[in-house]
């Protein structure tokens, strides 16, 4: 596996697990559904602040700069998928340009 998919994998999982956490919380408090809602939502964001870790940069900044694009990417597919929100072609221009910012972050060279 290159260290391209790796990343954007580790990325993905961890933006899942920061939605899909926070949205279990949310459903809990503001929803008014079971209080198994919110355990399993802290759960699953304590896996979140584990997973970024796993990834190859030494740099802390440099890893959560770059999650920052792919989490707006996977935000707006949670709402799709889950709040029947539909992204115009802004939004998806902007995801767009966030991933590109992303792989520049990440992936750009390094002078040494």
């Amino acid at each position: 596996m290159t260290e391209f998919v790796r990343a954007f994998l580790l990325f993905g999982l961890a933006g899942l697990a920061e939605i899909g956490g926070g949205w279990l919380v949310w459903q809990w408090l503001r929803e008014e559904r079971p209080w198994p809602f919110g355990l399993v939502g802290g759960l699953v964001l304590v896996l979140y602040g584990v997973i970024p870790t796993w990834q190859a940069s030494p740099r802390f900044g440099r890893v959560y700069a770059a999650y920052g694009g792919v989490f707006i990417v996977l935000s707006l597919l949670w709402g799709g998928l889950f709040d029947g929100f539909r992204p115009n072609r802004w939004d998806l221009l902007g995801a767009f340009i966030c991933l590109v910012g992303v792989t520049v972050i990440f992936f750009g060279p390094r002078g040494q």
